[in-house]
């Protein structure tokens, strides 16, 4: 049978405590480690994205996909307590509703991290070129400094090397060890925090604030129409993107010191002190420069990341125009008479950035981890630096992934593709919390979901209608994708499965000599 997989909680704790990563991060770390991933990807870098979408409605935008996160954040807290260990929705999945699903979930997800941090490479190099470099009178060439037209980049771009060194660099931090990495994202996130906060209380107390710059507030309506991407709610589809901080949070419960009460705080704190961000930022660019989209032939907003919207950009008429700008907040700034200020943001955004790079390749590298520990993918993807205490392979192989898809394409594109595998994980995590609920209610919760045949239906619901928001080439790329991971499974994680064999791994040491040992009730089931 193809769904009589499902690995008990017990032998998931066991193998990582046999097998398991350093526990060096507090509370206070994860909830900065949220933070750090949440505020930049969908305020430095998504905002003109957003606003192409929705015009003046973003702020719309935000809510909605603040409400639909702020559910499955609560679906989070009371699984990740219950199962501290890494591999976030897929080990809670390989828990619950069995193999099967759970490797759909960690191939999406392996697919989330990677596309998301080069989608955020993408938007701190627009950063480096245009604030820092532009700063100090260089200017990159338009071959080296962006994609190709033909991929949604501008005319002559050829490769974006900014974005591709940023990303090899974070992968290099990674490899050094988490706790090093923790501490550099504890100081950028401090910088990130700050600057936000000037940027809120320059715009809204500005003279060029007005509240006729909100009209029309729904130029695209509240519903674009499905597949099409745009809207109120085909932005908060994509702007879904940037709360992927408090997931990786989840990721990290296993290098995390008293889990069970830690990760709940990390997962539910950074995404209600990050929304209340999203939504001030979004009032202040807009309410000072307008943020009406580049509408088609068709009176609907040109599709981000497309041919036909980078030559509008190019315009003289457009110059000033909040959804054609690569780095939105220091723009803002600039075009209000803050160009002090706006190169201080600028030069914020160029140190912050890096730090929601890292987080997600950090979860990336997390998940690949632990499917490799379950047997599901090679041995030597799970091996651990003697030195490092990092799963310094796959982190390798990540970074270099993350960073030849950033050198090509743009933020836009890879924000929603990204967010097909996300929104899928979020629902799945949703379904193992209520099947947890039926299948061992006595087992311990140390936090428990309130109204949770409320809560995990809302998250589901809010999931679907996301997802089904998304352009139609975004949601066409997750079953593309996932046609890959089946073949991928049934050809070679099937067979390899330890549970499949009846056998969990014991590590005796950190140079990777083991044992196999069968699991407490084995599963006798055979290809």
């Amino acid at each position: 049978m193809i769904l009589d997989r499902v690995k008990p909680l017990d032998a998931i704790l066991a193998t990582a405590e046999k097998k398991s990563l350093k526990r060096s991060l507090g509370w206070f770390q994860l909830t900065l480690m949220g933070i750090g991933c949440v505020i930049g990807t969908g305020i430095f870098v998504l905002t003109s994205v957003g606003a192409q979408k929705a015009g003046p409605g973003l702020m719309v935008a935000f809510a909605i996909a603040g409400l639909v996160c702020i559910v499955a954040a609560f679906c989070y807290a009371e699984i990740a307590a219950m199962i501290p260990v890494a591999g976030s929705a897929y080990t809670y999945s390989y828990a619950t509703i069995g193999e099967f699903f759970a490797w759909t979930v960690g191939w999406a997800l392996i697919m989330e991290y990677a596309i998301a941090a080069s989608a955020v490479s993408v938007g701190w190099s627009g950063y480096f070129s245009g604030t820092v470099l532009g700063g100090l009178g260089i200017h990159l060439p338009t071959w080296l400094s962006a994609g190709p037209l033909a991929l949604g980049g501008v005319e002559g771009g050829f490769i974006n090397l900014p974005a591709l060194v940023i990303a090899l660099l974070v992968t290099f931090l990674l490899v050094i060890g988490t706790s090093e990495s923790a501490k550099v994202n504890a100081v950028l996130v401090l910088i990130k925090v700050t600057a936000l906060t000037a940027f809120v209380a320059l715009t809204l107390t500005s003279s060029d604030f007005s509240v006729d710059k909100f009209n029309p507030f729904l130029p695209a309506g509240l519903f674009g129409g499905w597949g099409s991407g745009v809207g109120a709610v085909g932005a908060a589809a994509t702007m879904f993107f940037a709360y992927v901080g408090f997931d990786a949070v989840s990721t990290a419960a296993e290098e995390t010191k008293n889990p069970q009460r830690n990760v709940p705080i990390g997962l539910v704190g950074s995404l209600l002190f990050c929304t209340v961000f999203y939504i001030l930022v979004a009032a202040g660019a807009i309410g000072t420069i307008g943020g009406n989209p580049i509408m088609g032939a068709d009176n609907l907003p040109l599709i981000t990341g497309s041919p036909e919207l980078a030559r509008q950009c190019a315009m003289p008429q457009y110059a000033d125009a909040l959804v054609c700008s690569k780095e939105p907040l220091a723009h803002v700034l600039k075009v209000i008479g803050f160009t002090g200020f706006g190169n201080a943001i600028g030069l914020a955004a160029f140190l912050a950035l890096p730090s929601v790079i890292l987080v997600l390749i950090f979860g990336q590298t997390r998940i690949f981890f632990v499917m490799s520990r379950d047997g599901l993918l090679p041995e030597m993807l799970s091996r651990v630096h003697p030195r490092f205490r990092t799963p310094h392979v796959v982190t390798l192989i990540t970074g270099i992934a993350v960073a030849v898809a950033a050198a090509f394409f743009p933020v836009g594109q890879l924000a929603d593709i990204s967010n097909a595998g996300t929104l899928y994980a979020f629902l799945m995590v949703a379904v193992a919390v209520l099947v947890l609920r039926v299948k061992d209610p006595e087992r311990p919760r140390h936090f428990k979901v309130p109204g949770v045949w409320i809560i995990a239906p809302l998250t589901i619901i809010g999931c679907v209608l996301l997802f089904f928001n998304l352009p139609t080439a975004a949601m066409l790329f997750l079953p593309g994708w996932g046609v890959l991971g089946l073949l991928v499974y049934f050809l070679y994680s099937r067979s390899h499965s330890y549970l499949g064999r009846g056998i969990v791994e014991i590590v005796d040491d950190i140079e990777g000599h083991e044992t196999m040992m069968p699991i407490d009730e084995p599963n006798e089931s055979k290809n």
